[in-house]
Formats: structure tokens, sequence, C-alpha cells
């Protein structure tokens, strides 16, 4: 209570009810809407698994996070700290002027880094200020990574804190762009993941919203924080593709570092190394395999004698043209239809990615977006070995994919799209789709 007897403006979090006892109204109904068509997706686990002890953890508030009674509230600003948002103003007007004079000792913050002050007249004890990305369609991997760091290094800060409880706005303002539904989906993996791997000291992350925000929020919590096995079940269609690393992160294949034990060199058993064997491995390298004149590997091409290697390299040439446009374009639009998503791993601990065929109205949609979607989603998953499942359940004449389509898709991936495939599975096929030979038992009775 105030001084006078007047009742405090401020909330205390632990009288909020957390995730884990909300209930779900519309449970029954989604469940029911995906148990006819999806049963056999049962064999495969959610990569965000129902965890009762995180949920424990996790609150939904509607109203100001400058009210909130926690240890640490965060605050979304510009790279000078003088944003004029409605989050901002809030907590500047319920901190008082010390607040302004402190954020001014801070020099600046860059995007997707975390700068913390004192809560000064506030109930909450410190202020985690972060900056968000600009968001541009051209540019959306950068803006994914620096929104990414934003929540990331918001948590690292209260872990090395030994804070107990942190309290988000919603980092991504309108006046910068973002997308809402696309901005919730990487806050709510990041902080899942981090409570998952570092979190143990954690007790409360508190997702402040408004009015507008909340209906967003509330559709996408059970994808990554799903209040029993049913509603995991039931989320995992809607999971995106695209879930990030370990630790949520955006994959970003161009910028992975590879490094060999001795570039250059062959893998021998034998402790003797001879001179054979050294000369043996001139003109192996990149750089001694060139060829210098283009007339000649033009008229070649003319006579439908190119070399394998040239051919690979041509090849390479133009899949990562296409890769290039399916990172500068917006495919929001084929990303909705829910078709392909990632759902764990299999036994032998390969990725499984599976492809709903009802979900993708051929005769709607753009299918050179959709070509687009499929590279830009697969392209880092298959850097390794993994596992396909295509699901034929339900489907009609609307959803039958073009041949010149599959022939002109398998023309385009990289070969590593191939190579590592390990496994093909078909679930529900029709009669057409035995007769034309897409269909093969061996598969599907893995499943």
């Amino acid at each position: 209570m105030d001084p006078l007897g007047a009742r405090s403006q401020f909330v205390e979090v632990q009288t909020l009810s957390t995730w884990e006892r909300q209930p779900d109204p519309e449970g029954e109904e989604t469940e029911k809407e995906y148990t006819d068509s999806l049963v056999s997706q049962e064999a495969f686990p959610s990569p965000f698994p129902y965890r009762e002890d995180i949920n424990r953890k996790i609150v939904l508030y509607n109203g100001d996070v400058a009210l909130l009674n926690c240890t640490a509230i965060v605050n979304t600003s510009n790279e000078t700290l003088t944003d004029k948002n409605p989050i901002s103003e809030s907590i500047l007007l319920h901190a008082g002027p010390e607040l302004r004079d402190e954020l001014l000792k801070l020099n600046g913050c860059r995007t997707g880094e975390a700068k913390m002050t004192k809560g000064f007249n506030l109930a909450a004890r410190f202020i985690i200020h972060t900056v968000g990305p600009k968001y541009k369609a051209k540019y959306r991997t950068a803006a994914e990574s620096s929104l990414y760091s934003c929540y990331r290094n918001v948590m690292q800060l209260a872990k090395e804190q030994a804070m107990a409880s942190v309290a988000f706005c919603v980092v991504s303002t309108t006046k910068r762009g973002y997308a809402l539904e696309d901005a919730t989906h990487i806050a709510f993996r990041t902080v899942r993941r981090f409570l998952e791997n570092h979190g143990k000291s954690i007790e409360m992350v508190v997702f402040a919203v408004t009015d507008m925000e909340e209906p967003t929020y509330r559709k996408l919590l059970p994808l990554y924080y799903p209040r029993s096995e049913e509603e995991e079940r039931a989320s995992l269609p809607l999971i995106p593709a695209d879930i990030g690393n370990s630790e949520g992160e955006p994959v970003v294949p161009e910028r992975q570092i590879r490094i060999a034990e001795k570039p250059g060199s062959l893998e021998d058993d034998c402790e003797e190394e001879t001179l054979d064997s050294d000369l043996g491995q001139v003109g192996n390298h990149a750089f001694a395999r060139m060829e210098g004149d283009v007339d000649k590997q033009r008229k070649l091409i003319l006579q439908g004698q190119l070399s394998d290697a040239t051919i690979h390299k041509q090849h390479q040439r133009n899949y990562n043209r296409w890769l290039c446009r399916a990172r500068a374009e917006d495919l929001s639009d084929i990303a909705a239809l829910k078709a392909l998503y990632q759902t764990g791993v299999d036994m032998c601990g390969r990725t499984v990615m599976v492809l709903v065929g009802r979900n993708i109205p051929v005769t709607l949609i753009d299918m050179e977006k959709a070509l687009l979607y499929f590279i830009h989603v697969m392209d880092h998953i298959t850097v390794k070995e993994y596992a396909m499942v295509y699901f034929h359940t339900l489907t009609g004449e609307h959803n039958h994919l073009d041949p010149e389509f599959l022939k002109k898709l398998y023309e385009i991936v990289d070969a590593k799209f191939k190579k590592n495939l390990r496994a093909f599975y078909f679930v529900h096929p029709s009669f057409r789709s035995k007769v034309n030979g897409a269909y093969r038992p061996a598969h599907s009775s893995s499943l």
C-alpha cells in the first residue's frame, strides 16, 4: 500500500496466472480439427514438447510493462535510447528524471544489444534496454538475427545478474516495420530455448502485451509452450519450418565456418609420407583446375562435351541465384500455408521434414514462389542427412503437383538435396500415385 492507504498502481508478478494454469478455450476444437488428417504424424515428436516446468515460468500479461513489480523489465528503444514510443514513454514517466540522465551515460545501444540501468522509481529493480531491428524484406535474414539477439542478450543479462524474473515488452515496435506474428515466433522460440538450456535460475518470464497484440500472442504461445500432450500434437502442423538452431538462432549457412583438419591434403592411414603421394596432389586443388579459355568452354557447351566438373559448377551458380532470390523475396504468403515444416528427428538422429499435400492449393498460388520457399527452408536442412514425409491425406485435384514442376525442382536443387536424403515416406497414397510409381511400400512400412 502507498502512503495514506492509496492502492499501489504497480502489479506483483507473483499474483499473475502462469501460462500452465490458463485454460485453453479452443483446445477441444483445435484437437478435433487435426485428429482425422494428421493422426500418422504422432510418430514424430514436436521440437517444442510439453514441459510443465517451463510453462510454470511463463506469464502472458495484458497491461503496461512499466507497472510490473519484478526483478527487471525490458524497454525497447532506438540506437540513441531516445525513442518516443508508448512503452519507452511510460517507463520514463514512471521511473522519473534520473533515468533520462542515466541513459545519457550509456552512449547509446546498438541494434540487438542489451544494456542495463537501475529502475529508479519503478517497482522493478532494473531496466534492460534493447534495440530492435528495422525490418526490410530485402534484409530479412539480418533482421531475424538482430531480433533474436535482442531476446537472447536480455535473457543472458538476466542470468548473469542472477535475476529471478524478467518482463518483456514487444521489442519490435510498429514504427520499425516488423510484422508482429513473425517477430513473436522469434521471441517465443528464443526464450524457450534459453529456458531449456540455461534458464534454471530464472523463475519467471512475463510477456507484456496490449489489446492489439494479445490475440497473436495467445495464438502462438501453444506452438512453443503447449500445455498438454494433446495441445502439443495439435500445434505441431502450425510450427514454422525454420525454427533456428538449438538456441533458436536463425541459421544462415553461408555464415557457417567449416574448418578442415589439413586443408588440401588427402586422408591416409599410412604413417609414411612419400614424395609420390605429395606429388599426386598437384593439380587437385580448385585453383589448378580453373579453365581460363572461355571460348573453349563455349565451344564444348555447343558440342555437348562439357566436363562434369564444369557442369557441376554451372549448376551450382544457377542454384545460388535461386537461393539469393529466395532470401530476398517476401514468401510469407507461402509460409502461411503451413505445408512444409520441421518436426524433430528420427531414430537415426536425422532431421525429419513434413510436407502436407492438402495444404498446397496448386491452382491458387504462385508455384515459382512455392519453389523459392522450398529452397529457402530446405537449404540449411540438407547440409546433413535428413528424411522427408509426404502426407497425401485428404488431397484433391487442386493439390496435385504438376510433373513438370517436380522435374524443374529436381533440376534446380543443389546436389546436397539428393545426396543427403536418406528416406522418403509417402503416407496415404492414392491409386493414381501408386500407378505413377511415386509410392513404394517399403518406405512407408518404416513408419
